[in-house]
């Protein structure tokens, strides 16, 4: 198991970043590789973000010196989502069947966590909580669908909700997943901030000789990165976050912070944008 840490960044730092600096604290570029658990630790929220993907066994997720706990999930909830082909999350003495796009809540103290299935990729989301809820598993068909945008505007979608208030309960986290229609790129669009929340992004479902361009930054102070398949991204409240492909795609997104009303958000008219 790989951890990485990521301090906070202010705007004002971010502002003065080139695209190296600013690709080295915002941008995961290695979720997924075979026999390993990678993850980045994110002083954001306290937010983990990474991957795991089983080859010859199952790996075990763990805990590590920064978490201050003996297990992962002693102080601790998470999100796993599968992205690859069917697998298998072990909770405890429980095992979970996940297909493609399907997700698990793992609820805090709910024992040790470990994954297995050749060809699954394990996307992981975890932040701190303080009361336990129900572990439970969710299928794409079961989650809350909501289709918005046009084929005019490029921007038809279909957003998947998961965990969030009026459905899988949690402490913090509000998990879903938005798929692109063929011929729309643009998400999120009209941007918006939610200082409340750090989010996370993990783009994936394209051609490897695809890309994903992610605007960040403040409204009047716009950055760009380039994003590749299976890349995530960590999002500061203070950013806007929105993105456009050079083919459809679909990508996760997780946020935790102070409240899990998904509907918070503070609108960026396209005027403001610089």
């Amino acid at each position: 198991m790989n951890v990485e840490t990521r301090w906070a960044i202010d705007p004002e730092t971010a502002r003065s970043l080139d695209t190296t600096a600013l690709r080295s604290e915002f941008l995961i570029e290695t979720l997924f590789a075979p026999g390993e658990i990678n993850l980045t630790y994110s002083h954001m929220d306290r937010m983990i973000v990474g991957g795991a993907a089983p080859a010859n066994g199952a790996l075990k997720l763990e805990a590590f010196k920064t978490l201050g706990t003996a297990g992962f999930l002693d102080r601790r909830e998470a999100v796993v989502a599968n992205v690859g082909e069917e697998g298998t999350v072990t909770v405890g003495d429980t095992n979970y069947a996940l297909g493609h796009r399907d997700m698990l809540y793992i609820a805090m103290d709910a024992g040790e966590v470990s994954f297995s299935g050749q060809g699954a990729k394990f996307y992981i989301v975890s932040a701190p909580a303080h009361q336990a809820h129900d572990t439970k598993l969710i299928k794409i068909q079961d989650a809350n669908r909501i289709d918005l945008g046009a084929q005019e505007t490029s921007n038809e979608r279909s957003i998947f909700q998961f965990v969030h208030a009026e459905g899988v309960k949690s402490c913090q986290l509000v998990v879903g997943m938005t798929t692109l229609a063929p011929g729309s790129v643009w998400n999120t669009m009209p941007a918006h901030l939610h200082d409340r929340r750090t989010e996370a992004y993990l783009y994936f479902g394209m051609p490897e000789t695809a890309r994903v361009f992610h605007f960040m930054g403040e409204p009047d102070e716009t950055r760009h990165m380039v994003i590749a398949n299976e890349q995530a991204l960590l999002s500061p409240g203070w950013s806007i976050h929105c993105g456009a492909g050079t083919a459809n795609y679909t990508f996760i997104w997780a946020m935790a912070g102070d409240n899990i009303d998904y509907k918070d958000v503070d609108m960026v008219a396209m005027e403001d944008l610089r």
